[in-house]
């Protein structure tokens, strides 16, 4: 049985490399991406999802997202990470195709309501766009099957500051809301992605059994490496959303801890996700083990198919 899925998202490289995945996994069902801002400006993270779908020839739908955090002005996006445009080193390029003129909360709501109880939303990036949904209909949490977020560092350092993640430290009121809110969480964070690694020689091989979309995965990620490279001293690709996504498809690849979580919302650790004493929380799932070399051994397998599912599916 397929799983019904909306990916919120940034893209963003690790992005990329995890929706060209979900469009490739025989299991998965993608009714739509949602942009938001973070790793780039949301505009060019709704073009990027365009792009992404045109070049999967997948029948999704697009839909535009916020521009900015709830509360807090917006930091710049994360151009030194994921290139200018959001590819690396590739240029803009342009979708054939327009965004669903529904904002991003109001589409997501609409699918949910739709597939009550079968649509998984998988936000990977800040978590505006999923606050913004509890807002504009409180009672969505009756119809979502579960909310897996890529971001977080509980029981580790985070990757922007000391203590917070990307995603979560991009738009903390936004995290906060949506840990409070009374529905099934998964959490992969930094306890786990950042030991998940593909090496320049993976993103090659996939490059051989699929030029196209495995050679764009290729050639957008050697600028994520040579980030990485700059920051922990190897050329690595850390599997931060991709992992997020396989934790759907491969849930025995990893083990969760369940806890109540909360966000700092001000000071030094803003943005840190941490243990929450508040007993009306509901626990969160918290990746805390992986298989890691399994989870990339699962990534390089569907992604190695990426062209000749798109040949498919034309």
């Amino acid at each position: 049985m397929t799983t019904k899925l909306i990916i919120d998202t940034d893209p963003g490289v690790d992005d990329a490399m995890a929706i060209h995945y979900a469009f490739a996994h025989p299991d998965l069902d993608v009714l739509a991406l949602t942009s938001i801002f973070g790793n780039v400006w949301v505009e060019q993270a709704t073009r990027n999802a365009l792009v992404l779908a045109e070049q999967a020839a997948y029948p999704c739908l697009v839909a535009e997202g916020e521009s900015q955090p709830l509360v807090m002005p917006p930091n710049p996006p994360s151009h030194y990470v994921h290139g200018d445009e959001g590819f690396g080193d590739l240029p803009a390029m342009t979708p054939k195709g327009k965004s669903d003129p529904r904002p991003a909360y109001e589409l997501i709501a609409d699918y949910c309501r739709q597939y009550p109880g079968e649509v998984v939303l998988a936000p990977v990036g800040p978590l505006t766009n999923i606050a913004k949904l509890l807002e504009h209909d409180p009672s969505i949490t009756r119809y979502v099957k579960k909310v897996v977020i890529m971001g977080g560092a509980v029981r580790c350092s985070g990757n922007v500051s000391n203590y917070a993640e990307a995603n979560i430290w991009n738009d903390p009121h936004a995290a906060d809301r949506v840990f409070a809110a009374d529905w099934p969480i998964e959490l992969i964070g930094l306890d786990i992605t950042q030991k998940i690694k593909c090496h320049p020689e993976h993103f090659e091989q996939i490059a051989q059994q699929s030029p196209k979309i495995g050679g764009f995965l290729r050639d957008i990620s050697s600028f994520y490496i040579k980030f990485y490279h700059s920051v922990i001293g190897e050329y690595v690709c850390l599997m931060h959303d991709p992992t997020a996504i396989i934790a759907i498809t491969n849930p025995d690849l990893i083990t969760y801890e369940e806890i109540p979580l909360e966000v700092v919302l001000e000071g030094e650790a803003i943005g840190q996700t941490r243990p929450s004493k508040d007993a009306m929380r509901r626990s969160v799932r918290i990746a805390m083990a992986a298989d890691g070399e399994k989870i990339r051994n699962t990534f390089l397998d569907i992604c190695g198919e990426t062209d000749k599912i798109v040949a498919l599916r034309r």
